[in-house]
């Protein structure tokens, strides 16, 4: 089980599109314990090694970056590490 997600960007039209997203994927998965963060310090994203954004982690692990996914690959995304 998934237990945080967190989306990396500025606050850009792409990365809230993602944090919405995210948060429908979940709610269709049925993860109801999922923290999600939403993180805009660009110096902790270069820190964490993040070249593009959107991205996103899954427990600590980049799994995605530089593009945003629709919630049904999200799903296909998600579910490959819950």
């Amino acid at each position: 089980m998934v237990n945080e997600i967190e989306i990396f960007g500025p606050g850009c039209a792409k990365c809230k599109a993602l944090k919405k997203s995210v948060e429908e994927a979940i709610e269709k998965l049925g993860w109801t314990e999922v923290k999600i963060l939403y993180n805009t310090d660009m110096a902790d994203i270069i820190q964490r090694g993040i070249t593009s954004t959107p991205a996103l982690a899954v427990d600590g692990k980049i799994i995605l970056s530089g593009r945003y996914l629709p919630v049904n690959k999200l799903v296909q995304l998600l579910q490959e590490y819950g």
